[in-house]
């Protein structure tokens, strides 16, 4: 598979008014035939000066009829969904047109190298951990990473329980606002069934939701509201990345970044 690292290795031309030359950062080129486009890698006179350099050899790497020209702008920086969308093409190249009007493309795509990463949230309200990543992943953020995300999202509301932590979720009963009466059955985690035993007393069951509690793949990131859990480290014989409830989106994307970068150092 081919993938430029970045859209400023790849230019477009028409013609060639230079003579042999071109733009001196230029590694793949664009070229317009009689017969459509084709991508042709260039090696350019490393001893040379000045903007433009002089080719010294080209390889055509897609003829014409290999290449597809995708129809729509995409965000071109992130590379999983351009390899997505090329894998789906049906022809072996596929260009890319970027929201900014850059170009890049995709030669025999192929996502078995990517690394999938495991995010672990509920809902509802807004699994702010797993939305987050999805908007992030949207502008190209993490498109240097090679990576697939997939989420595990568990639905409290089809835990039939009496009472929820918060009424943020939309549930008519919940711990930080109702009072407990004792006998019920409470969807929490630790921080919930510590806030029960404090005001009410030890007559409830739990049903688990915390996601970190909820993880069976690696690399992982997942939300959880204790602070002392954050951070990257193994957690029950799991490698991952833990942020807390209410982490910021820098703050997701840093931890996204270090997991899957300490991942592959080990």
């Amino acid at each position: 598979m081919i993938v430029p690292g970045h859209c400023s290795v790849v230019g477009c031309a028409t013609g060639m008014p230079c003579g042999k030359k071109a733009y001196f950062l230029t590694r793949y080129l664009i070229r317009e035939t009689a017969g459509g486009h084709e991508v042709v890698e260039l090696e350019l006179d490393g001893s040379g000066t000045g903007m433009m350099r002089e080719v010294v050899s080209e390889k055509v790497i897609a003829r014409a009829d290999e290449v597809w020209w995708f129809p729509e702008k995409v965000q071109i920086h992130d590379r999983t969904a351009l390899v997505r969308y090329a894998a789906e093409s049906g022809r072996s190249c596929t260009i890319f047109t970027g929201t900014d009007e850059h170009l890049t493309f995709v030669i025999d795509p192929d996502l078995s190298g990517f690394l999938t990463v495991h995010v672990y949230d509920t809902q509802p309200p807004r699994p702010h951990l797993s939305s987050t990543i999805r908007d992030l992943e949207t502008c190209g953020l993490f498109g240097d990473l090679d990576v697939i995300f997939r989420h595990h999202l568990q639905d409290l509301s089809s835990l039939g329980a009496d009472v929820y932590p918060c009424r943020a979720s939309g549930f008519t009963r919940s711990l930080d606002a109702d009072p407990m009466h004792g006998g019920e059955v409470v969807a929490g985690c630790l921080t919930s069934a510590q806030v029960y035993r404090e005001c009410y007393g030890d007559d409830f069951r739990l049903i688990e939701i915390c996601p970190l509690k909820a993880v069976e793949e690696e690399p992982f990131v997942a939300r959880c509201c204790r602070r002392e859990r954050v951070g990257i480290r193994r957690y029950d014989g799991r490698y991952g990345a833990v942020v807390h409830w209410g982490a910021t989106p820098a703050e997701i994307a840093e931890s996204v970044s270090r997991v899957v970068r300490k991942w592959r150092s080990i």
